[in-house]
């Protein structure tokens, strides 16, 4: 029951972080390539290998690694925004962005693996 709990409770706030950023990020960036999705997954990626990385104990996973970035990141909105490219014909900007976030979203979470394995 705990640990569904901590899930929950990280869920909610990186469900809010994430709104809140994307909203910031559009606001600032206004642009058709979903920069705000690819910056919060890039992000989200580096800091779960940094959780991961640092060999936190469970419950911290849970509430930071599972409930927070679960949230925060969002692999359905990618695959969406991925199709509305396609859609639109904006290939070229399509395969940019899946390149951008798979390449990105493997390295920053090996850094952050790296950095979490060094400093914690």
């Amino acid at each position: 029951m705990l640990a569904s709990a901590l899930v929950a409770a990280g869920g909610f706030l990186g469900a809010i972080c994430r709104f809140l950023t994307t909203k910031w990020i559009s606001q600032r960036w206004p642009t058709e390539f979903p920069i705000a999705t690819l910056l919060i997954n890039i992000l989200g990626s580096f800091l779960l290998g940094m959780i991961i990385g640092s060999a936190l104990n469970h419950s911290v996973v849970l509430l930071l690694g599972t409930g927070f970035m679960g949230a925060f990141t969002t692999f359905s909105t990618f695959k969406l925004e991925n199709i509305q490219l396609h859609e639109k014909r904006k290939e070229k900007v399509m395969i940019q962005y899946l390149g951008f976030s798979y390449i990105g979203g493997i390295l920053f979470a090996f850094i952050g693996l790296t950095l979490g394995n060094l400093f914690f």
